[in-house]
């Protein structure tokens, strides 16, 4: 007997969303940058804590900046295990120095640091006992001496600029995340009891929607933030709790027409509890534009984050987020250095536009009238 086609309406959905160009290339790219999110101290080069590795001899160098770097070792020796190296970085105790040329007579390493074009000499000279033991000049320079280029160049403290990018992005996701899923839970909570219920108790939660509603979003995100205090989870909640209002309202108008179903009436003369009628039958029937809003949502919240980083109380230094990287460089524009703040505003137009376009891919699979 030949296999039947699957005509169900998540399938249909699928297919539908499949054959949409532009949302399935923002989904592959934003699979793309979740996988760096996840792994972004193994692709960085510099797998410093924070990618914070400062060098300011060759501050605000252009992509494609190479340099001798010289690693000295430290005596330290930190134990990390895998896991606190892939999601904190590397406790890198050593020192690097960016130099022009190097020499060893006797038991001193002489090397001149880095100047532009080698115009300055700044002589320094390094103690061979800095190093391990039972290596030959020749080995210590083969080691501990070795090219370092910068693809995106450097911010204005030396720091490599493609790392702090690469890491910027856990920043990103993670507001992005956190922020739908807190607005997700109060917005289809008090979206659904408002709707179901309605009354007095719809009144009093559309009386908070409308309130919230009332102010301005980015004033009420400085407000919780200065209430909560500055930090890394404190924006998260703050952008989380302001964003509830839009899903709470889409929520209720879905249940407010999915209730009056002849099933929702079956379910109540069967004796079914409204806690089980609202989660099993009413939400799941709701649930298509609540997916679309969670898309538009995380687009906002990446956008609220790098505009909270941008005023100073976002994700605080030296965490990299793109938002306090332009707010670090944006002086840079007319000195004719645009790509520090330029790059970082690409990163964040890319990913919000990735997000929309899958919002509106969404839509359209979603759709039954098409």
């Amino acid at each position: 007997m030949p296999r039947t086609k699957s005509n169900s309406l998540s399938t249909l959905a699928l297919q539908k969303f499949k054959k949409n160009f532009w949302g399935a290339l923002s989904f592959y790219f934003i699979i793309l940058c979740a996988f760096i999110s996840i792994f972004a101290y193994i692709l960085a080069p510099d797998n410093s804590k924070n990618a914070n590795q400062m060098h300011l001899s060759i501050h605000s160098k252009p992509p494609g900046f190479a340099v001798k770097m010289l690693t000295i070792p430290s005596k330290n020796i930190t134990k990390q295990s895998f896991f606190d190296k892939l999601f904190f970085g590397t406790k890198n105790t050593d020192t690097e120095i960016p130099i022009n040329d190097v020499k060893i007579k006797d038991s001193l390493l002489i090397t001149n640091l880095y100047s532009e074009n080698n115009t300055i000499k700044i002589p320094k000279e390094i103690n061979l006992k800095r190093f391990p033991d039972g290596l030959t000049s020749q080995q210590i320079i083969d080691n501990f001496i070795e090219k370092h280029t910068f693809i995106l160049g450097t911010d204005k403290y030396g720091r490599d600029l493609l790392s702090r990018m690469l890491i910027g992005i856990r920043i990103s996701f993670s507001i992005g995340f956190i922020a739908v899923f807190i607005s997700l839970v109060l917005g289809i909570s008090l979206g659904a009891i408002a709707g179901y219920f309605g009354g007095k108790i719809d009144a009093a939660i559309m009386w908070l929607i409308n309130v919230t509603w009332s102010i301005p979003t980015l004033l009420l995100v400085i407000a919780i933030t200065l209430a909560l205090g500055k930090g890394f989870w404190q924006v998260f909640i703050a952008v989380g709790l302001t964003m509830w209002v839009e899903v709470a309202r889409v929520v209720r108008g879905q249940i407010l027409s999915v209730k009056q179903m002849q099933y929702i009436t079956a379910a109540k003369a069967l004796g079914y509890t409204n806690f089980r009628i609202i989660t099993k039958h009413v939400l799941p029937n709701s649930i298509a534009p609540v997916i679309v809003i969670a898309a538009a949502n995380f687009a906002s919240a990446i956008l609220i984050e790098s505009g909270l980083s941008f005023l100073g109380i976002g994700a605080q230094p030296p965490i990299p987020s793109w938002g306090a990287m332009i707010k670090d460089h944006y002086s840079y524009i007319i000195l004719g250095k645009a790509y520090l703040a330029v790059i970082p505003g690409l990163g964040i137009m890319s990913l919000v536009m990735s997000f929309m376009l899958i919002g509106n891919a969404l839509r359209d699979a979603l759709d039954v009238k098409t």
